[in-house]
C-alpha cells in the first residue's frame, strides 16, 4: 500500500500533508484568502504560487500531496513540479475524483463545481488524472462521500474501483456534511468479493467540529489510513479569526493560532495524515509547527469545549463566501 511510505518517513513532519484547495483556482472559501493571494490570480500566477508552496513542503519534510479535480487546476500544477522534478520519487500523491470544476476561472461564478458520483463521472474524471499524473498517483479517493451518495451502493462503480485497486492505486473516499459519521460507516461496509474496497478516508475534523472522531476511530481500527482535512475549519481557527480560547492556549504553548489547532488533530490516536492547506510560504511553516506543539490535558479540555454541534458548524460554513 502505498501509504505505508509515510510511515517509514523519519522527519518530524512525517504525518503532515499538504492540500492544494485553496491554491489550485482563483476562488475557495477560505477566510483571508484576498489577503493571502495576489489580486491578479492568473493560471500563471498561483502556479508558481503553487510550485512555491510545493517545494518549500517538500524541503520540510511533507511526503503527502492532495489534489482533486475539482481543485481547478491542481493536479496540473502538481504534475508540472513533478516533471521538473524528477528527482522527487518519496512523495504519496492523492487526487479525488466526483466533483467537476465549473467556475471557469473566475472567483463569481454561480456554481464553482458539481458533484456526481455516477460510473460515467468516474471514468471520465479517471481518464483526465491519468493524463496529467500517470504512474505517479497513488490514491484516488471519492469527493465527498455523504449517506445517501449512490457510490456506496452501485457495485458496478465498486468493481471499477476494485480493478483500479488491482492496478496498485489506493483506493479511498472523503466525506462532508453533519453526517460523516454515517457515510464513514456505511463506506465500511462496502466489499468487493469478500474484500473491504476502501483503503483510505479523508475527513473535516477540527476543534469546532469533531462529530466524525468515534467513525474515524472505527475506520483507523479497521486498517483504514485517517487524513484529516479543514482542520483549520476554512480560516475560523486561524488569526484573526481564532476563538479567545484558542488564541489563550496558543500564548501559552508559543505557537501560532494555526499550530495549536492542527496540533489538535495530530494528536487524535487515529490521525494518520493532517493536511495543511496554506496558502503563503509563511502559512505553510506555522502550520507544520504543529509536529512540536504539546497540548497538556487542561489545554485538550479548554480546546475541546469550543466543538459546536455538526448541524450548526456545516450550515456556518455553508455560508462562507468563495473569495
Amino acid at each position: 500500500m502505498p501509504f505505508s511510505r509515510l510511515a517509514a518517513a523519519t522527519t518530524p513532519t512525517c504525518h503532515l500533508g499538504f492540500g492544494l484547495a485553496a491554491v489550485g483556482r482563483p476562488g475557495y472559501i477560505t477566510l483571508g484568502r484576498d489577503r493571502d493571494l495576489p489580486a491578479d490570480r492568473t493560471v500563471d500566477a498561483l502556479r508558481a504560487r503553487t510550485h512555491e508552496l510545493l517545494d518549500a513542503a517538500y524541503a520540510q519534510g511533507v511526503r503527502y500531496l492532495d489534489a482533486a479535480r475539482s481543485y481547478g487546476r491542481s493536479e496540473e500544477f502538481l504534475a508540472d513540479w513533478l516533471r521538473a522534478r524528477p528527482n522527487v520519487t518519496d512523495v504519496v500523491i492523492g487526487s479525488k475524483w466526483g466533483y467537476t470544476y465549473t467556475a471557469d476561472w473566475t472567483t463569481d461564478a454561480e456554481r464553482h463545481e458539481v458533484k456526481d458520483h455516477g460510473t460515467a463521472t468516474y471514468e471520465r474524471q479517471r481518464a483526465e488524472t491519468d493524463a496529467l499524473l500517470g504512474d505517479r498517483l497513488d490514491l484516488y479517493q471519492i469527493h465527498s462521500v455523504t449517506p445517501d451518495s449512490p457510490a456506496l451502493t452501485d457495485r458496478e462503480l465498486h468493481t471499477r474501483l476494485a480493478e483500479a485497486a488491482a492496478r496498485g492505486v489506493t483506493i479511498g473516499f472523503s466525506t462532508s456534511g453533519p453526517a460523516q459519521a454515517d457515510a464513514i460507516r456505511a463506506a465500511l461496509a462496502v466489499t468487493v468479493d469478500g474484500a473491504p474496497l476502501f483503503r483510505t478516508v479523508q475527513s473535516t475534523y477540527n476543534i469546532l467540529e469533531t462529530s466524525a472522531g468515534p467513525a474515524l476511530a472505527e475506520a483507523h481500527d479497521a486498517g483504514l489510513t485517517v487524513i484529516v482535512k479543514e482542520g483549520m475549519a476554512n480560516g475560523r481557527l486561524a488569526d484573526p479569526n481564532a476563538p479567545a480560547a484558542l488564541r489563550a492556549v496558543a500564548e501559552e504553548t508559543g505557537a501560532g493560532c494555526d499550530a495549536v489547532a492542527l496540533a489538535y488533530a495530530l494528536r487524535r490516536p487515529w490521525a494518520g495524515v493532517v493536511l495543511s492547506g496554506a496558502a503563503t510560504a509563511d502559512q505553510l511553516a506555522s502550520n507544520l509547527h504543529a509536529a512540536a506543539v504539546d497540548l497538556d490535558d487542561d489545554q485538550q479540555a479548554r480546546l475541546e469545549a469550543l466543538a459546536e454541534p455538526a448541524r450548526t458548524y456545516w450550515a456556518h460554513r455553508s455560508q462562507l463566501p468563495w473569495h
